[in-house]
Order: structure tokens, then C-alpha cells, then sequence
């Protein structure tokens, strides 16, 4: 009978943990813009990141300006070649 108690109470506390977790965890989610819109902005400040070449920062911290616009132009003509080849696909294959 001593072992029920003493299993209840463990359980009783570990819900009541996870319970607590669970409503920090909403606290910090309702802090926030929604989640699909939060997702969504991120999405997109990554995606403009990525295409302005702000990864091209060297070692030193110091920017090489030929490299930055390498980058650009590189990631520009790679997004125009993926929408060419979906509309040929698209046109070549669906219509």
C-alpha cells in the first residue's frame, strides 16, 4: 500500500512538471507573433539574407566587395534559371 502512495506522488509530480513546462513553453510562444506568421517572416529574412550575400563576410570580418557581388549575381541567375526550367517543364510536360 506504501509503494501506491509513493508511485502516486512520483506521478503527481511529473505531470505536474511536464504540466508546468508545457505552460512556460505556450507563455513564450504567446510572447511571440503568432507561429505560422513568426515562421513565415523568419522564412523570409533568411531568404533575403541569402540573396543579398550577407554570408560573405571573411574571416577578419573585413567584406570583399568582388566576392559580395559574385554571390548576388550568382544566386540571382541560379533563381532565374530554376523559374526557366519550371516554366518549360510546366509547359513542356502539364499543358
Amino acid at each position: 500500500m506504501l509503494d501506491r502512495m509513493t508511485d502516486r506522488s512520483t506521478s503527481h509530480d511529473r505531470d505536474e512538471a511536464r504540466r508546468r513546462e508545457a505552460r512556460e513553453t505556450l507563455d513564450k510562444l504567446r510572447e511571440r507573433d503568432t507561429v505560422a506568421g513568426s515562421a513565415f517572416v523568419r522564412a523570409a529574412r533568411r531568404a533575403a539574407g541569402h540573396f543579398a550575400g550577407t554570408d560573405a563576410v571573411g574571416a577578419d570580418g573585413a567584406v570583399d566587395p568582388v566576392e559580395l557581388w559574385g554571390r548576388r549575381i550568382g544566386r540571382a541567375l541560379s533563381l532565374l534559371a530554376v523559374i526557366a526550367l519550371s516554366i518549360y517543364l510546366y509547359l513542356t510536360y502539364l499543358r
